[in-house]
């Protein structure tokens, strides 16, 4: 997590590229309205710093403004903050998960996305069809309807929280893109750094890095999953929940002990701990539609959801 220096010196970079030029006086009004409790003294000393840091410039009788230097810092920052709010919102929507995969009941943390009314009778014919393969189920929820329509799907997250619901701490450590041929058979990019799974999903997503589409006719395409460690001492119980949970709402599983040759890259896993790779469906729908231009836009955290407001895809399709 970013300390409170960091923050702040990120947040003063912001306020002075948003009115640049920029005095001391008008940026300790700025900050404290922000909730900082800082004095004008401590801000000319931070102007100092930056000036010597060569990311701000002084604009002669008008204050400071970003040097080039300065915006990319900047940008760097703002990838840090999003990161670390990504990294803070799976650990909560993971702490709420109250999904037990025995009873099929609970909440379930779900990814949502819009496409086009006009067009949703092609969408639910793609997740009926992802439904129907190897993969699915792939239970469905409409959210909203009008000029788009909002559908909700289980996400990949949600097994971490059923795991930390019996006691077993999972800890996401990898992303990235797998070939799938009827299970995960190799990495082909992956992408470390705990927490940070889901921008990751949404980079690949708009990268058009996946092939869901390919599962749909020769079980064979390229998945986004993510691996997470958890300890050997739980394997059994961890796997037989993960499989439960997969049984129920989708997706693709894969498990590996210590420094046992598999899919995870090489690296990742100590002698204490296990790892889990899964494929969630939400990623995968969320992917295929994307693939057929029919994502217009989409959210793979949108929050917790009852398992009982979600329907098998073509069961939903039929009602529609």
């Amino acid at each position: 997590m970013a300390s409170g220096g960091e923050r702040r010196r990120y947040d003063l970079l912001r306020l002075i590229d948003e009115n640049e030029p920029i005095g001391s006086i008008r940026l300790v009004d700025l900050m404290q309205q922000r909730g900082y409790s800082i004095k004008d003294r401590t801000i000319r000393l931070l102007l100092s710093e930056l000036d010597d840091q060569n990311l701000t410039e002084k604009v002669s009788g008008k204050g400071r403004k970003l040097t080039s230097e300065g915006r990319e810092e900047l940008k760097r920052g703002d990838v840090s903050g999003r990161l670390e709010r990504i990294r803070e919102r799976i650990a909560t929507l993971t702490s709420e998960v109250t999904y037990d995969p025995a009873e099929d009941g609970g909440e379930v943390v779900a990814g949502a996305g819009r496409v086009p009314a006009a067009r949703v009778d092609e969408a639910f014919d793609l997740l009926t069809s992802l439904h129907e393969s190897e993969v699915g189920p792939v239970p469905v929820s409409v959210v909203e309807r009008g000029r788009t329509v909002k559908l909700a799907v289980p996400s990949s997250i949600t097994i971490d929280g059923v795991l930390l619901s019996r006691g077993i701490n999972a800890r996401l450590v990898t992303a990235g893109l797998v070939e799938y041929d009827g299970e995960i058979t190799r990495y082909i990019d992956a992408i470390s750094g705990e927490g940070s799974t889901m921008d990751v999903v949404r980079l690949l997503v708009q990268a058009d890095r996946t092939d869901v589409d390919g599962i749909l006719h020769d079980s064979e395409g390229v998945l986004i999953v993510d691996s997470r460690e958890f300890p050997l001492t739980r394997f059994d119980e961890a796997q037989d929940l993960s499989t439960a949970t997969r049984d129920r709402i989708g997706g693709v599983l894969s498990f590996r002990r210590p420094r046992e040759s598999g899919q995870v890259p090489a690296g990742t896993q100590g002698w204490e701990f296990a790892s889990c790779t899964y494929g969630g469906v939400g990623e995968m729908a969320f992917a295929l539609l994307h693939e057929h231009g029919l994502l217009s836009e989409w959210d793979s955290l949108d929050g917790l959801r009852p398992r009982s407001t979600f329907e098998p895809a073509p069961a939903l399709r039929e009602r529609l």
